[in-house]
């Protein structure tokens, strides 16, 4: 027989989740929404008169609004329920759940709208991109090869996160994933610098005002978040902020880690890329030296959130969620 805790917890999942029929709806409205405005969006920059924008272009800037405009959507999401919990464990709010049923489908879209972005920029490349079997194959290697890390953040968002979020949790610790939600935050600044090199604007006043937000925004929301999830809690219990990772499961600290990881390695490259931009260094600065050889796709070397190692240099990873 079941145990009455066990009850307890099948009767606060039961409340707690959405029907399956509202979570049906609400993935159904993700997975047409995102989708929907790329190509929308896609079809505006190729059809209004004056801009008329190729094909190529259109798609990396579509693909980057979409990005920017689910970011917004996420942060004030995450401003919203993080500010209506008093009680960092118990309080709840049906945002949570409901917008992560909706951006699930993100994730998804956003694997294939990278791949899209690499098929055009191959292309703009002058390499010979057509629709054979063999030259697609080729493209998909070097797509997988050069966003492999952004890829797996995207596959762990869906296959891990999801799950956890929605399911493992129980109904506790909604403030926590609407804090999670406001990491987003930086998004829009590194869409912008990726647009902004794409188009050789290196050299403005914008894109230094922006490298320097997106450098801000980043640390404040993605390299302090978990030791601010952490210092949350401690204060919460009552116990100092280093015994909190010895308090929690050992999934906690675990799942912490692993989504911790690649955000310190993407901030290390924005900041090597913001040293080499605000003291004036260039890659036109320095002297010639052998030309480095492409991969077979064409690829420079690896670069990471839309700023080279000297932001000034190829497109880049984006960074979701």
């Amino acid at each position: 027989m079941m145990k009455e805790r066990d009850l307890d917890w099948i009767e606060r999942s039961v409340i707690r989740l959405h029907p399956r029929g509202t979570m049906l709806s609400i993935l159904a409205a993700g997975s047409v929404f995102f989708p929907g405005l790329f190509l929308l969006s896609k079809q505006c920059l190729r059809c209004i008169p004056g801009l008329r924008w190729r094909e190529g272009d259109a798609v990396v800037v579509s693909a980057r609004l979409v990005s920017s405009i689910q970011a917004i959507m996420a942060s004030t999401a995450g401003y919203i329920i993080s500010s209506s919990c008093q009680d960092i464990i118990e309080d709840q709010h049906w945002l949570t759940s409901s917008y992560i049923l909706f951006a699930v489908p993100y994730f998804v879209y956003d694997i294939y709208a990278m791949f899209l972005c690499h098929w055009y920029k191959l292309q703009v490349k002058g390499h010979e991109v057509d629709n054979g079997s063999r030259c697609r194959a080729v493209a998909v290697s070097g797509y997988l090869r050069r966003e492999f890390l952004m890829i797996l953040h995207h596959v762990v968002m869906v296959t891990v996160c999801f799950p956890v979020s929605v399911f493992w949790r129980q109904g506790k610790g909604d403030y926590f994933q609407g804090v999670m939600f406001l990491a987003e935050l930086s998004t829009p600044s590194v869409c912008l610098g990726k647009i902004l090199i794409q188009y050789k604007q290196q050299h403005t006043l914008l894109h230094k005002v922006n490298g320097a937000v997106m450098l801000v925004t980043f640390f404040l929301c993605r390299v302090l978040l978990f030791p601010y999830l952490y210092y949350m809690y401690g204060r919460y219990a009552s116990i100092p902020l280093l015994r909190v990772p010895l308090v929690l499961p050992w999934q906690c600290n675990l799942g912490a880690a692993v989504l911790m990881a690649p955000q310190l390695y993407w901030f290390s490259l924005i900041c090597r890329g913001a040293l080499r931009l605000f003291t004036g260094r260039s890659s036109r600065s320095r002297r010639p030296t052998a030309p480095l050889k492409p991969d077979p796709e064409g690829q420079e070397p690896q670069t990471a959130n839309g700023y080279s190692t000297w932001m000034g240099g190829r497109d880049t990873p984006t960074i979701s969620h």
